[in-house]
């Protein structure tokens, strides 16, 4: 049999072509994939660089938005989200330490100052029991803004955390009254159920006997605080589903401007020179009843008065 040279060289030829092509067809393939993955990660290589740049030093810093509204720039935006979040967080901590720190400042500095003077030159009796019992008050201010700030911190626990169960709203209310009235025997509290109870089960609600009377005490006493008269009044009104009371004054009353941020801890508003406080009690409140899955609401006039409106659900 003949040997065909040419043919065979020609197959040798072929197949060497074919090899060649499939080659660089890998290796045109590989380097597009790598520019085109290149820049379809860019946005997110971008993401990851802006990220490692913040801190808690910096938390005014953003993630920069990719052109493209794809999944990616979602998750730059819930990305911002959660920094304005965090960033918020951070703001309100500095705030409460720095409120903190002057609300214990301002009594230890006036007991220290008292102190000081009742032992720097001779005085008679009465020049030092008053001295005395301004240190007292002093220390009574700081002693009320302790537990004030355990309640708080007790108010922001997880309300699986916090130990509930079934109680008489009237009860609580009745008590916290009357602690209220023997720690101000100055005060005036009406008390007005306008609704004839048809079943126990309306007054029954389940939370935290403690929190609740300390929620009911905070909004008593302001009532009486900012009211001329130290006379508020508390009406109760029971239906099937929830519990509505109002806490009433003819006071003072918040000047419009004030009303958003009268929750706010700390915030002491226009009429802050008329009683003593350390704005700490209306924003307790407001987390003891959210803890129980309630509202408070509040419609105020300056010079007329206010009414703070707390709703809470039954068992």
């Amino acid at each position: 049999a003949a040997y065909d040279f040419n043919g065979y060289h020609k197959t040798y030829i072929a197949k060497r072509n074919i090899l060649i092509v499939f080659l660089s067809s890998i290796i045109f393939i590989y380097i597009m994939g790598r520019i085109f993955s290149r820049k379809a990660m860019l946005p997110m290589t971008n993401i990851v660089a802006n990220v490692k740049e913040i801190s808690a030093t910096n938390l005014d810093l953003r993630v920069q938005l990719p052109k493209n509204k794809d999944e990616i720039a979602e998750l730059a935006i819930s990305f911002n989200q959660m920094l304005d979040r965090l960033e918020k967080s951070f703001d309100a901590q500095k705030d409460f330490v720095s409120n903190i720190s002057h609300e214990l400042r301002t009594p230890l500095t006036a007991m220290l100052t008292e102190l000081q003077l009742s032992t720097g030159n001779p005085r008679s009796n009465d020049e030092y029991r008053k001295s005395i019992d301004n240190a007292i008050n002093d220390a009574q201010k700081l002693v009320r803004l302790s537990n004030s700030l355990l309640d708080l911190a007790k108010a922001n626990y997880d309300q699986t955390e916090i130990v509930q169960k079934e109680i008489r709203l009237d009860e609580v209310l009745l008590d916290a009254r009357n602690d209220v009235l023997h720690n101000q025997p100055e005060f005036k509290v009406n008390l007005i159920f306008e609704k004839e109870i048809e079943d126990d089960d309306f007054i029954s609600v389940k939370g935290n006997e403690y929190l609740l009377k300390v929620a009911f005490m905070n909004l008593i006493e302001n009532g009486c605080k900012f009211s001329e008269a130290k006379e508020s009044t508390i009406a109760i009104t029971y239906f099937k589903d929830k519990t509505i009371i109002r806490f009433q004054d003819n006071g003072i009353g918040i000047a419009p401007d004030d009303l958003p941020n009268i929750f706010t801890p700390f915030f002491r508003g226009d009429n802050k020179g008329f009683a003593n406080g350390n704005g700490i009690g209306l924003s307790l409140t407001q987390k003891i009843i959210a803890l129980h899955n309630g509202t408070i609401s509040v419609v105020s006039e300056p010079n007329e008065g206010s009414t703070f409106t707390v709703e809470l659900p039954h068992v």
